[in-house]
């Protein structure tokens, strides 16, 4: 392997563990805000639950001022039956009566129901702001950790950063871009070897003059398949 080579490969070595360094700060970090995200969804549900219950309290005074009004006009009524003189008359406010009190009844059993829900409901929300207090102290514990734990993380990263300098700083500008930029298409991996002719980056065959020139070891040859650079290393024979 040329000089050049060695170098990316030592290069894509200190990049691979950089990248490893921030998957673990990016699950530290995501991990967290999934619990934030669930604080927050908790916090929807108890506020969507308040609204049901005024909803609910509005629907049931409406009720309420309803059933009062039929009752009134059933009082109102039952003292217009002693003036009527016809029995035409009478059952005609007879059926009004038994309408209203029908209705009022009906509008009580719906109060009745709607009581029970915004019970439910009430206890319900004591529960969720029971949870949410748990959740928050657990989350408030949970952030100081993922501080301490990322502030660690970066720590070592900075030294990594700095190998990372220093390693780059001897490769030519435009193969450095080049590197970079086929890492960012290639999910991370620029470099990779040839076993038996075929490209460990995409594990398809090249062609054979070119494995061929791969071979000598002199010059940077990329996969025609992945645009890979590709390096060669010879297999190690065991000892006998």
């Amino acid at each position: 392997m040329n000089e050049l080579l060695s170098q990316l490969v030592s290069l894509q070595v200190i990049d691979l563990e950089i990248d490893r360094i921030d998957n673990a700060i990016k699950d530290e970090q995501n991990e967290l805000d999934d619990r934030i995200s669930a604080l927050a969804k908790r916090e929807a549900l108890i506020n969507e639950l308040q609204e049901s219950i005024t909803t609910q309290e509005k629907e049931s005074r409406t009720l309420e001022a309803e059933m009062t009004d039929k009752m009134d006009h059933v009082r109102e009524r039952q003292s217009k039956m002693m003036q009527v003189q016809t029995g035409r008359e009478q059952t005609a406010l007879l059926k009004e009566i038994e309408d209203a009190k029908k209705n009022a009844k009906e509008n009580e059993e719906k109060i009745v129901a709607l009581m029970e829900s915004i019970e439910k409901l009430t206890e319900q929300i004591e529960t969720e702001k029971n949870m949410l207090k748990g959740e928050k102290k657990l989350v408030t514990e949970e952030t100081e950790k993922v501080r301490s734990a990322i502030a660690k993380i970066n720590r070592g990263k900075k030294e990594k950063d700095k190998l990372r300098k220093k390693q780059a700083k001897d490769i030519k500008g435009s193969v450095l871009k080049k590197y970079d930029t086929l890492r960012q298409r290639r999910n991370g991996v620029a470099v990779v070897n040839v076993v038996d002719g075929v490209c460990q980056g995409c594990f398809m065959a090249l062609p054979p003059q070119r494995y061929n020139m791969l071979l000598k070891g002199d010059q940077i040859l990329d996969c025609p398949t992945c645009q890979r650079m590709n390096y060669y290393v010879p297999p190690v024979e065991e000892e006998k």
